[in-house]
């Protein structure tokens, strides 16, 4: 039996609407010896088909693609398969790509200046629960925070927010799905989705993608 396949494989989907990006990015990803590429997909739809035919432990996602885009996949992914991790890797370092994608779910956050280590170590990551972020994300989200008039922590929050409430909001807007917010605060994932319908409901909060905004708005994040 070969290294490799001693190894505990992650089962990595890899999505780009460009074959000229998609198909080499495949092949280099395979060539990590826990890394095995079981499909590629051109849009959302084929990604939901490739996880449906499982198992997949990550979705390696680009943001713009037709027929779905990446943030609607990974929100469904999110709904429809929560244990499978979503790591965007895309041109685009806008606010409303970041905050929509990290607020859809998205456990990791690269643009296409990321090298093959960095994407394999950011693979690794979001299947054990943790999150990554792109040096260029990490510092659009440190000037989006910064541009905003500085305020005590918890601002315009409602006042009844537990204080739990309040740490679930805060990872929230770190980006952490609600499994890594479980692993972070040592509780279950059915108790973190408790706090998250009890704090959305007192603060009027829609989603999670506003859920993030709020967050960062807040000082929490």
């Amino acid at each position: 039996m070969s290294e490799r396949a001693e190894q505990q494989q992650l089962r990595v989907v890899v999505a780009d609407d460009q074959a000229a990006v998609r198909e080499p990015l495949a092949a280099v990803l395979d060539l990590a010896e826990d890394i095995d590429v079981v499909a590629a997909a051109s849009n959302g739809h084929e990604v939901l088909e490739a996880v449906g035919a499982g198992p997949v432990d990550v979705v390696l996602m680009d943001l713009r693609m037709p027929v779905m885009d990446g943030i609607e996949t990974t929100r469904r992914l999110a709904e429809q398969y929560p244990d499978v991790a979503v790591v965007v890797l895309t041109t685009f370092a806008d606010d409303d790509s970041i905050l929509g994608a990290l607020g859809a779910g998205a456990r990791g956050y690269l643009t296409k200046n990321a090298g093959r280590r960095d994407i394999t170590r950011a693979i690794r990551a979001a299947a054990a629960g943790q999150s990554v972020l792109d040096r260029a994300v990490q510092d659009r989200l440190l000037a989006t925070a910064r541009a905003r008039e500085p305020a005590p922590p918890g601002r315009d929050l409602p006042a009844d927010l537990t204080p739990r409430e309040r740490e679930v909001l805060a990872l929230i807007g770190l980006g952490l799905p609600n499994r890594g917010i479980a692993e972070k605060l040592f509780i279950s994932e059915a108790t973190v989705k408790t706090h998250i319908n009890n704090l959305f409901a007192k603060a009027g909060i829609r989603d999670r993608s506003d859920a993030v905004r709020r967050a960062i708005e807040a000082g929490l994040a």
